[in-house]
């Protein structure tokens, strides 16, 4: 099969195509036949040589496919050759094979393409667990989410409006803003405009019930300071660095629960608990078009570089794929 591997850790250039034999299938596995795959920050990581693969799985980066189960394991019961599927994986998407453990594995929603299909995985899973497994939103409260137009932030706005919650969302231009309205999300643009006073004023000096952040870094101290009282700040990146000062004063005043997560070294039970919970409760969302993953750009899977260069450009609404 054909795949992509890391050369060494660096640009996107160090990316190559391959040929490798196909991946082993356990007995509790599926092949899956790729047909498209979705392009995430944790892959960007892992090409840089800060985000390394947990034990047992793939080099080959990606962690999200769409395609047709090719073949079985001897101790799979629900999947069978000719099944199309979604899956989360803890690598190896970027290939024309994955093996995928069964639980990870669900169908493809009612009306979705294969390339719409390979953009759910990650981020839905990222979302679900954090924002109403571990966050507990509920509708009727209010949800702040850093990076709006991101995979996560597409995904957290339209989850959150589906199920009654209001969302803000900061964005770094007035056409990314845009498109967070357009997901039905209160936007701020963080370049111009301080996302604590923001939040303040669009709350009217109450806060935030919960808070969803990929930056990490010097955003804690200003996260605490827009929860209301028992707010909720999740955390699950850190791409404004991983060491912060906390005003443990403010955390007690407002009897806040600081938390945070990673996906992909969570057990496959886990994992597979998640998705079914997202099959019995955003599916239907899903099949309906009441929710849906934004896809910005369509890549063959030799071009891989192109779609790192593109996902870093900080130009995307949504996700990048690439294809088989």
């Amino acid at each position: 099969m054909r795949c992509i591997a890391i050369s060494t850790p660096g640009s996107p250039g160090v990316l190559r195509l391959e040929e490798r034999p196909l991946p082993d299938v356990g007995p509790s596995d599926v092949l899956v036949r790729v047909e498209a795959a979705g392009v995430n920050r944790p892959d960007i990581m892992q090409r840089l040589g800060r985000y390394a693969p947990p034990p047992g799985a793939s080099d080959v980066p990606g962690l999200e496919v769409a395609g047709t189960i090719e073949r079985i394991g001897p101790e799979v019961r629900r999947w069978q050759p000719g099944d199309r599927v979604c899956a989360l994986v803890a690598g190896g998407g970027y290939a024309e094979y994955c093996a995928v453990p069964e639980p990870q594995c669900l169908p493809i929603p009612s009306g979705l393409d294969r390339l719409h299909a390979a953009a759910i995985p990650e981020t839905f899973f990222t979302v679900w667990t954090n924002l109403f497994q571990r966050a507990a939103l509920r509708e009727g409260e209010r949800v702040l989410i850093h990076g709006g137009t991101s995979g996560i932030g597409t995904t957290a706005i339209q989850l959150a409006w589906a199920f009654g919650a209001t969302a803000l969302a900061t964005a770094g231009s007035d056409e990314k803003c845009a498109a967070c309205e357009r997901l039905g999300a209160r936007a701020i643009n963080y370049r111009t405009t301080d996302f604590v006073q923001a939040v303040r004023a669009l709350t009217d000096g109450q806060g935030v019930n919960v808070i969803l952040d990929i930056i990490g870094g010097d955003y804690l101290g200003r996260n605490i300071e827009c929860l209301a009282k028992d707010g909720r700040l999740v955390q699950i990146g850190l791409q404004g660095g991983s060491k912060a000062e906390i005003n443990l004063t403010a955390l007690m005043q407002r009897r806040a629960t600081l938390t945070g997560s990673t996906l992909r070294p969570r057990s496959v039970e886990e994992k597979g608990a998640i998705g079914r919970d997202l099959e019995a409760h955003v599916w239907p969302l899903l099949a309906a078009g009441t929710v849906k993953p934004l896809v910005h750009s369509i890549f063959p899977l030799e071009r891989a570089a192109d779609a790192h260069r593109t996902l870093e450009s900080g130009a995307v609404i949504g996700k990048v794929v690439l294809t088989t």
